[in-house]
Formats: C-alpha cells, structure tokens, sequence
C-alpha cells in the first residue's frame, strides 16, 4: 500500500506543481531528507490531496489560505504555481488573500501579494491574467 501511495504522490505532485519541480525535490533529496520527502509524497499528495471529497482546485485555495496564515513564502510561491495550474483564477487568488487580510492579519495578506505578484510575472504565467 505504501508503494501505491508514493507512486500516486509522484503523479499528483507533477501534475499539480509541474513534473520538472516535483521531480527536483526527490532527486535533489539526500540521504538524510530522503525519508521526509517519501513522506511528503505519501501522505501530503498520495493521501490527502488523491481523496476524492475535494476538486483539486478547491484543495489548492484552502492551502493557499493557509500557507499565506501561517507566512510560509516558499511553499506559497509553490502552491500559487500549482493554483494556476489547477484552474484558479488571479481573481480567486485575490479573494483568498482578501479574506486572509480579515482573519490572519494585514501583514500576512501583504506578504501573500507580494508573493503572488512575483509568481504572476514569471514568464510560464505573465499571460493568464
């Protein structure tokens, strides 16, 4: 079963942040973080993001609210990349990150534009405005 998961975690992780980076991350793993990234690949993606009782698009809003809350920048960056590969809008992007401003704080919402305006200007998105 373990096995299933890892494999089905590979295949969701590049179809949503693209296969070249989800590919990066295991073959750049060490020994020492090897472990860390199966897990993540198992559980994170195999597990919880191939259930069924959300439409991935909707998974990725929930976690761009919550990597914005919790002032993870880097795996934002990542998960806004994979937003706008599973369909969601700037527009949608924009509610989030308004709605975070109420519950998580200005400077979170701050910070979740600015990192989101730097993703919508790298070359692979600059025209799905």
């Amino acid at each position: 079963m373990a096995d299933d998961l890892l494999e089905t975690g590979k295949r969701i992780r590049g179809e949503v942040i693209g296969e070249a980076r989800s590919e990066a991350a295991l073959d750049g793993a060490t020994d020492f973080d090897r472990p860390f990234q199966e897990l993540a690949l198992r559980y994170c993606w195999g597990e919880v993001w191939g259930r069924p009782g959300l439409p991935r698009r909707d998974r990725s809003l929930v976690n761009l609210a919550m990597l914005a809350a919790l002032g993870k920048p880097n795996e934002l960056r990542i998960h806004l990349r994979g937003a706008l590969a599973n369909g969601v809008t700037r527009a949608e992007i924009q509610e989030v990150f308004l709605q975070l401003c109420i519950y998580a704080g200005v400077p979170a919402a701050g910070e979740a534009f600015r990192v989101a305006r730097e993703v919508f200007e790298e070359p692979e998105f600059a025209d799905k405005g």
